[in-house]
C-alpha cells in the first residue's frame, strides 16, 4: 500500500471474471480498497473471496443495465465506505458477432448498447458526487473494435466507439474535479490459466502482436492502475490502446 492509495476506494464494474478480474487484481495489489461489481452474483462472490488474499475487497450485486440496481449499489458503497475515488466501467456483454446486419434484431442491439454504453453512463452518473468530492477518476474499458472491425460486429463496435466518445465527453463535463480516460484491450487470452496452459494459444496468434504475444487480463489492470494514480494527473479525455502493437501491424495474407 502507497500513501497515494491508503484508504481509497474503487469500484470495477464486471469484475467477476476476465480484464474486470484482472483489473482488480492489479489495483488491491497497489493498495485500493477494492467494491466488486457484477450481475453474476455466485461468481463475483467467488472471485472476491479470492482476491481477498491481496487486500481489501468486497462485492456488492451490480446490473449496470437496470437504474435500480446501479442506484443499490452505490448506496450500499455509501453506507458500507462513505466514498468512492475511482469508477472502473468494465461490464459488458463480450461476443462481438452479432450475426449478419440485416437479420440484427432491434432488442439485440438495443440489449448490447444498454450494457455496454448506457450501463457506463448509469454508473457514472450516480457516482459523480462522491467522484467530485474525492478528487477521483473514471476509466471506461473499451475496445480497439471501436477503431477497426470484423464483419457482423456493428452492435458491438458501436457501443465501444459510443463508449470512447463518452469518455472525452465526460472529461471535458467533469474536469478539473475529475479525470476520464478510457482503455482499448486488443486481444486479450481471458480464459482461467489452467484452460491456457491444457490449451494454448498458436504461434500465429502470438506473432500477430508486435510485443510477440497475446494480451492477459494484468496487462490492461496495471495500465488502468497507471490512470487512476496521481501519475496520470495530466492525463484525461484519452483513450489508451493496449493491444500489443497488433493494430500497427500491418499483416497480408500470402
Amino acid at each position: 500500500m502507497t500513501p497515494q492509495t491508503e484508504g481509497r476506494v474503487a469500484l470495477v464494474t464486471g469484475a467477476a471474471r476476465g480484464i474486470g478480474k484482472g483489473v482488480a487484481a492489479s489495483l488491491l495489489r497497489a493498495g485500493w480498497t477494492l467494491v466488486l461489481g457484477d450481475v453474476d452474483t455466485a461468481e463475483g462472490a467467488q472471485t472476491a473471496e479470492e482476491l481477498a488474499r491481496l487486500g481489501s475487497v468486497e462485492f456488492v450485486a451490480l446490473d449496470v443495465a437496470d437504474e435500480a440496481s446501479v442506484q443499490a449499489a452505490l448506496e450500499q458503497i455509501e453506507e458500507d465506505f462513505g466514498r468512492l475515488d475511482a469508477l472502473v466501467n468494465n461490464a459488458g456483454l463480450a461476443d462481438p458477432d452479432s450475426g449478419p446486419l440485416e437479420q440484427l434484431s432491434l432488442d439485440s442491439w438495443n440489449r448490447l448498447l444498454s450494457v455496454n454504453l448506457t450501463g457506463a453512463f448509469l454508473v457514472s452518473r450516480v457516482c459523480i458526487p462522491l467522484l467530485r468530492e474525492s478528487g477521483g477518476a473514471i476509466v471506461n474499458i473499451a475496445s480497439t473494435r471501436a477503431l477497426q472491425s470484423e464483419v457482423n460486429t456493428e452492435a458491438y463496435a458501436a457501443s465501444k466507439g459510443g463508449l470512447v466518445a463518452l469518455t472525452h465527453a465526460m472529461a471535458v463535463s467533469l474536469g478539473p474535479e475529475i479525470r476520464v480516460n478510457a482503455v482499448s484491450p486488443g486481444w486479450i487470452d481471458t480464459r482461467d490459466q489452467a484452460l491456457q496452459r491444457s490449451d494454448p494459444l498458436r504461434l500465429i496468434d502470438h506473432e500477430q502482436h508486435a510485443v510477440g504475444r497475446v494480451g492477459q487480463p494484468e496487462d490492461i489492470g496495471e495500465l488502468v492502475a497507471f490512470l487512476l494514480s496521481p501519475a496520470a494527473s495530466f492525463i484525461t479525455g484519452q483513450n489508451m490502446v493496449a493491444d500489443g502493437g497488433m493494430s500497427r501491424q500491418m499483416i497480408y495474407r500470402e
